[in-house]
């Protein structure tokens, strides 16, 4: 068993099972503040059901959003120490600053909303839930800068091995890093947009609480056509970005092997990892791979064929590493001499090249759904079909987004810092079987939790804002 990948599947695992419930949090609090903001300024109690209804479900995620991400951060000391002791200057001190600024708003306000109800003023009532959004999202700040400067390592010195804080506001500054979160929080408010949307169109069509359903659904199908819309548009500009910073990712997300000026786009790709430097090709067109990186349809685009000997230059220029001696990284528990070549610079492109076109696919379904939406926000029980399909596609926001982030992150290897740190030499001396053990226990214990979570928002949500609605299949 190899550790090196064990710890990766381990914090794969752990990742993604966590991030099931911060999109959800970070667009439904937003959501929450509007319908919030419309009671206080209307009086409509309609408006304060809806922030009740919606608030509670919004809970039931928030509370196990908590538990699996404590157990996230511990592994950058039980799997990752070397990487920890690595970057910890620049690394450990913004995850503190969101855990002692952003957490801690975020939860504070949770509690003042929650239990409030009726014992503050509606306006004070009101600016928790805004403080709550605004925290909550506020820590996704701190949380993607952290990884922004993984994706592009700015602001910091090389120095004995370790990674030293240079320059703090370069950090926080980092393009990569803002060009990232715009990305996730567009993704995160669609996709509380479609949870709003699927859960209300199944209360129209069975004919319970249509007033109070129909509201839901008509601000949340306005909500969500903007943010389809803009999410795609968005993604374009941070494609750039990527292929400014991260080429090799670029070309790994397109199959693109050799480097070409006015390089193609192919709309049939089927990359060949056996051997690198062939992959079935068809229906090319012209110069828009370059366009869509560039802006310049005659650009040069770098291919994966000659990116790796000029990213290890880069690795070694930064790091004093010598192409001629193996890295040393750790294995059951021991120091081992692992020998890395500059063709180990390329990324696993097959994951990452079906990642994108399934985030892409479905980043074009998804205004199609929008628009049908809103188009019909008036009509919806009487489209029963569509009604059900809006909730049956309430998971395909999460795939999206988690095909995502598997481009981003297997997209970056081999370097768990871009071009500066190696995954293989960022992780701990514990044994494989150790690690084994865990990712097994990890596994057992998130699939309960999820079990739970969507046992838990299922039962309220069809319950209705009373919980006595009819049942709804």
């Amino acid at each position: 068993m190899d550790v090196v990948l064990l710890s990766r599947l381990q914090f794969a695992v752990a990742v993604f099972f966590h991030f099931i419930f911060v999109p959800l949090t970070l667009g439904l609090t937003v959501l929450l503040a509007i319908m919030e903001t419309i009671y206080v300024r209307t009086g409509n109690e309609q408006y304060k059901r809806m922030a009740k209804f919606w608030g509670k479900l919004f809970l039931i995620n928030f509370a196990l959003g908590i538990v699996t991400g404590i157990t996230l951060e511990f592994q950058f000391g039980t799997n990752w120490a070397n990487y920890s002791h690595g970057v910890g200057d620049i690394f450990g001190s913004i995850l503190a600053i969101e855990a002692t600024l952003a957490f801690f708003l975020e939860s504070t306000f949770v509690a003042v909303w929650h239990f409030g109800w009726e014992k503050v003023s509606k306006k004070v009532h009101c600016f928790a839930i805004w403080a709550v959004a605004f925290a909550s999202n506020l820590s996704a700040v701190w949380i993607i800068v952290a990884n922004g400067w993984m994706q592009n390592p700015v602001g910091s010195t090389f120095v004995n091995g370790r990674a030293l804080l240079a320059d703090f506001w370069e950090v926080i500054t980092n393009p990569f890093a803002w060009s990232m979160y715009v990305h996730t929080i567009l993704a995160s408010w669609m996709l509380a947009g479609f949870f709003v949307l699927g859960i209300s169109a199944l209360h129209l069509v069975k004919n319970n609480e249509t007033d109070f359903f129909g509201r839901s659904f008509k601000l949340a199908a306005g909500w969500t056509l903007v943010l389809s819309v803009l999410l795609p548009l968005q993604g374009h500009t941070h494609g750039v970005t990527v292929a400014k910073y991260q080429p090799a990712k670029l070309a790994a997300m397109e199959s693109h092997w050799e480097t070409k000026k006015s390089a193609p786009l192919y709309l049939l790709v089927l990359p060949d990892e056996k051997n690198r430097r062939n992959s079935i090709e068809a229906l090319p067109i012209p110069g828009f791979l370059s366009f869509l990186a560039t802006g310049d349809s005659s650009s040069e685009v770098v291919g994966l064929n000659q990116i790796g000997e000029k990213d290890f230059a880069e690795f070694a220029a930064k790091t004093g590493y010598k192409p001629d001696r193996p890295v040393v990284v750790m294995a059951d528990g021991e120091k081992v001499m692992r020998p890395i070549k500059a063709q180990d610079a390329i990324p696993p492109v097959m994951i990452t090249f079906l990642s994108f076109r399934l985030m892409i696919a479905l980043a074009i379904l998804f205004p199609l759904l929008a628009i049908l939406a809103f188009a019909w926000r008036d009509s919806i029980a009487k489209r029963p079909g569509f009604a059900r399909l809006l909730a049956l596609v309430i998971p395909l926001p999460y795939i999206c987004i988690m095909a995502g982030w598997t481009v981003a992150e297997v997209g970056r290897q081999p370097w768990i810092v871009n071009k500066l740190m190696l995954t293989v030499q960022g992780i701990s001396a514990v044994p494989a079987s150790s690690v084994a053990l865990s990712l097994v226990a990890f596994i057992v214990v998130y699939g309960l939790l999820g079990v739970l979570d969507i046992y838990l928002l299922r039962k309220y949500a069809l319950k209705g804002p009373d919980g006595t609605a009819p049942a709804v299949a």
